[in-house]
């Protein structure tokens, strides 16, 4: 039976939200499912001290080393060592596909979705800075390795002054003001400085997209689940985490715009979340050779009806809407189960390579042996 592990950096799954779920899901597919720590690895006995889930509740146990192992989590420098030896002998799921900043460049150098960027460079100094905000009027400004929407500066030229929208809170600022303002909290620090695309609904609230895209039993890239994030009055963060609320995808689709545009920007989400994965997989695999199996797409749409990317994401979560949550497991699952299968294939073909080598390096000895023999008789003769 297949040995999934969730390897996390937290010592206990009832702290881990989707680890009951992935330990149910796995036992409906057949395979069993243990949660465990990089501490929890023992490589001289080739055992994990880790947690299954049984009757309701998690146990101790000790297991043989996984089948497959699903990195659910980023794990402390100290673990590194750990975690790069494991994935020396078991396949892992995840790969991280780096920051925004790298996100940008590889897909600016690739070029098949370089339209689809918001113009960002890295933030240095007050007078690019200053110039920015004179040429767009309204820049965002957001942290290069950030998450969940921490860290987001609006801001926001007017007549006389300067708005600086930071998480439910607004201000306005004189040049001066601004300018104290940047040394104090910006400068220095890893930033991208980006123009504002104006993604609204109706009523004006900052709108975007989240686009759950994975692999699947097949090791294909699947749109799982595409739902609208909706930020509240006065912030254009619009993670849940902050504030942000969601809505089915339809609903607010047929909402927002006619019957013709709704349905069309629907199948333009689809196609576009599973092109741009497949995209940067590719890239992936070129550059580190490794593979992608889950990412976040954060995308906008402006007032011409033209796409944008925000940023990508690895290891996106959970999607809010429980029976799109299910969905995520199971894909989660199914790949973990297919990698499994590969690496046996994979095994299973190098042994057959190997064999042949071996006969044909066996029959060259032969021939050599047989040439040489009638070559001596032949000199006889």
């Amino acid at each position: 039976m297949t040995l999934i592990g969730m390897l996390h950096r937290r010592k206990d799954p009832t702290t881990v939200f989707k680890s009951y779920a992935y330990a149910i899901s796995a036992k409906a597919e057949g395979a069993e499912f243990v949660f465990f720590t990089p501490k929890s690895v023992d490589f001289e006995k080739q055992c994990i001290y880790g947690k299954i889930y049984e009757n309701g509740e998690w146990l101790d146990t000790v297991t043989r080393f996984p089948d497959v192992i699903y990195n659910a989590s980023y794990v402390s420098s100290s673990a590194n060592d750990i975690v790069d030896k494991l994935q020396e002998v078991i396949p892992f799921t995840s790969y991280s596909i780096g920051d925004k900043l790298g996100v940008n460049d590889r897909l600016k150098v690739a070029k098949d979705f370089s339209q689809y960027l918001i113009p960002s460079e890295e933030l240095h100094d007050w007078e690019q800075f200053i110039q920015q905000l004179s040429s767009f009027k309204e820049v965002v400004v957001k942290p290069v390795t950030g998450n969940k929407g921490k860290g987001i500066y609006f801001i926001k030229k007017l007549a006389d002054a300067f708005l600086i929208g930071h998480e439910l809170e607004e201000q306005s600022l004189s040049l001066e003001q601004l300018k104290e303002f940047f040394h104090n909290q910006l400068e220095g620090n890893d930033y991208l400085l980006q123009p504002y695309i104006r993604s609204v609904t109706k009523s004006g609230n900052s709108l975007d997209f989240r686009l759950h895209v994975q692999k699947n039993g097949q090791g294909k890239w699947v749109s799982t689940s595409i739902y609208p994030r909706i930020a509240p009055p006065n912030t254009i963060v619009t993670n849940i985490s902050n504030g942000g609320y969601t809505s089915p995808l339809e609903s607010l689709l047929y909402y927002e715009y006619n019957h013709v545009e709704a349905f069309n920007i629907k199948r333009t989400l689809e196609y576009f979340s599973v092109a741009l994965a497949k995209h940067l997989d590719e890239i992936q695999k070129d550059e580190f050779g490794e593979e992608l199996d889950e990412l976040g797409i954060d995308v906008g749409i402006d007032q011409k009806k033209k796409l944008w990317i925000y940023e990508v994401n690895w290891r996106p979560g959970c999607p809010p809407l429980f029976y799109l949550e299910l969905d995520v497991v199971r894909n989660t699952i199914h790949y973990a189960m297919f990698l499994v299968e590969k690496q046996k294939r994979e095994h299973i073909k190098k042994q057959q390579g190997k064999r042949q080598t071996k006969n044909v390096t066996d029959r060259q000895s032969t021939d050599i042996s047989f040439v040489s023999s009638f070559t001596k008789h032949q000199s006889k003769g």
